[in-house]
């Protein structure tokens, strides 16, 4: 797993709230495989950002040239509520997102995009709206999330401070999945 430190990346103002997995990657798309030359990415908010002859919604936002290769989503509350969905924090990933700022997250999808080496940043709704305000005002913007100083640094320069749990904090900077800090005991264990 790549390791999470500090991310400066184009932020795309997602204005929505209540997203559940099956908008973020559709099922009919997870008997697909995934490989590193084949991944979730052309799945990604696919009910959303193509209409039914597969050509693209123009007022999408990651399909709008200034959003198109955002490394951030700021979105509304209760991002990635639903079923537990994996392939969703896959299709993130493999479009290049590492990271989704909102009010809220479904319990099970802030796990799994922790356990994948995402970084959900949970802050305020005032905040999250904010943020969308100043990437709409600005399209093409980019945010900086610090992880060591846990602060989101807006286009303004503010910095706003977030809450991680200690031990996750330590395993998105150092990299560490399940399988990563099994191996971290290997001398141990053989």
């Amino acid at each position: 797993m790549k390791p999470f430190t500090t991310l400066t990346a184009v932020a795309a103002p997602f204005d929505m709230a209540n997203i559940d997995t099956d908008r973020i990657i559709p099922v009919r798309f997870l008997r697909k495989l995934r490989s590193a030359k084949a991944g979730y990415d052309p799945y990604l908010f696919h009910d959303m950002r193509f209409d039914s002859e597969g050509r693209e919604q123009p007022g999408f936002v990651l399909n709008q040239p200034a959003w198109r290769r955002a490394g951030i989503l700021v979105a509304g509350a209760n991002f990635g509520c639903g079923s537990s969905r994996e392939g969703a924090v896959y299709a993130l990933l493999d479009s290049g997102i590492r990271s989704v700022i909102a009010p809220s997250f479904g319990d099970i999808h802030y796990a799994n995009q922790l356990q994948n080496g995402m970084l959900p940043v949970t802050l305020p709704e005032e905040i999250c709206r904010g943020l969308r305000d100043q990437l709409q005002a600005r399209p093409g913007a980019t945010l900086t999330i610090d992880l060591p100083a846990q602060t989101v640094t807006d286009t303004l320069g503010d910095a706003h401070p977030f809450m991680i749990d200690p031990i996750y904090k330590e395993r998105l900077l150092q990299g560490l999945d399940d399988i990563g800090l099994v191996l971290e005991q290997l001398p141990s264990i053989e």
